[in-house]
């Protein structure tokens, strides 16, 4: 873990090194109530105006309540693991597979678990290659997304 010298302080929030974690490793984010602050600010941020996420109660909608996009949800959860396990850790994303399971509405409540599923060092520079797979779910535990992330992740200082 962030283990720093004697006459250092530990840094909170830094993530894991890569020496930290080991494959089958779970972990769990904490959980997320989806406010209509959020659709609002991505939405408009990001320029997906679709009907179905800019007009509450869009008559030729699916999905009852105020849906929000699917890019919401997976960067609410990146923000937490960001967060959490690879804040100053965390070199690059290099590939990403997503599949959509259900949808989220405004007031869901969404949360994740994490496995390593694979882990292999580099040939140099103390680093490793870091493959997870997440799986999103909403308060009444019903999975909703499910990814799968390979990151680059820093070693240990020193190590």
């Amino acid at each position: 873990m962030n283990t720093p010298a004697p006459d250092k302080p530990t840094v909170l929030g830094h993530g894991f090194y890569w020496q930290d974690i080991s494959v089958g490793q779970k972990f769990r984010t904490f959980r997320r109530t989806v406010t209509e602050t959020d659709l609002v600010n991505f939405i408009n941020t990001t320029g997906m105006l679709e009907a179905i996420f800019i007009e509450a109660g869009y008559e030729l909608g699916a999905i009852r309540g105020r849906p929000v996009p699917a890019a919401l949800t997976y960067s609410l959860i990146e923000g937490f693991i960001l967060q959490s396990m690879i804040q100053g850790t965390g070199l690059a994303m290099l590939e990403l597979h997503k599949k959509i399971l259900g949808p989220v509405v405004v007031g869901d409540t969404i949360g994740a678990e994490i496995e390593i599923t694979a882990l292999r060092p580099t040939s140099k520079n103390n680093r490793a290659i870091v493959t997870s797979r997440i799986d999103v779910y909403n308060q009444r535990n019903e999975m909703v997304l499910t990814y799968t992330a390979t990151r680059m992740l820093a070693g240990r200082p020193g190590a």
